[in-house]
């Protein structure tokens, strides 16, 4: 991402909407697989600058976090507001961790910054590397390339994803994959209006500040949307894609 997107990130992510909902899916597949009260070591592989770390740490202080970003910013915004956690600058691609190394990983809104397939591919590998047997993957990455936008434009987003290939790509690194659906459904026809439709000169990315009415209606579409996840459900549309994957022990 810009460097402008960065600081606009570490302004908005502890209360924006979007970030509130990513980080609560993020949440709840972890301790749907991990006991909250049991030290964990978890890796945050591609922390921008450490929302997903700030919440779950609140959340869940028996969880020990490492993170990684390419970005030097983004390195230096997290670890202001993560003091404790072992953050380094590196590369999704290759990260600097041995085998078996964490309990869980999440690499939200990640996996989209890099070329697709081929770096892609290799980051799915290095996932699956550090993660202990039986361990957790929790993705997240933009649906549909027909919702390309100046959204995309503003991240520099390299890929947005079908299902099939988040799918194989986690199966191809040797994951087994048991969750995969899309969210952010019932604010897609906004979403949609807003990119593609009534787009205005010069715009910059939807990581902003919202006025107070939106931000709260928004907020109790999304506890909709949490509510179905955790009863099992799945949703069949929407602007993102959530894959949750295991490592197998054998």
């Amino acid at each position: 991402m810009q460097r402008d997107e960065y600081l606009k990130l570490a302004e908005v992510e502890d209360d924006m909407w979007y970030f509130r909902s990513l980080h609560g899916h993020a949440r709840r597949e972890l301790e749907a697989r991990h006991a909250p009260g049991v030290p964990l070591k978890l890796l945050d592989a591609g922390c921008g600058t450490g929302g997903l770390m700030v919440r779950m740490r609140k959340a869940r202080p028996a969880w020990t976090w490492s993170a990684i970003d390419f970005m030097p910013l983004a390195c230096d915004l997290a670890r202001e507001r993560c003091p404790g956690c072992d953050i380094q600058q590196a590369s999704v691609t290759a990260l600097p961790f041995g085998d078996a190394s964490f309990d869980a990983v999440a690499s939200v809104d990640v996996l989209s910054q890099i070329p697709f397939p081929d770096e892609a591919t290799q980051a799915a590998r290095e996932l699956a590397r550090v993660l202990k047997p039986g361990g957790t993957l929790v993705i997240n990455v933009p649906a549909y390339r027909w919702m390309w936008s100046y959204h995309d434009e503003s991240c520099q987003t390299r890929h947005r994803f079908a299902a099939n290939e988040v799918r194989n790509l986690l199966q191809s690194a040797g994951l087994h994959v048991q969750r995969l659906t899309r969210w952010n459904a019932l604010t897609f026809p906004l979403i949609v209006a807003k990119r593609k439709l009534f787009v205005r000169a010069g715009e910059t990315s939807d990581v902003k500040p919202q006025p107070r009415w939106v931000e709260a209606g928004v907020r109790g579409l999304m506890g909709i949307e949490h509510a179905w996840l955790r009863l099992g459900g799945g949703w069949a549309w929407g602007t993102s894609l959530l894959a949750v994957a295991v490592k197998p022990r054998t």
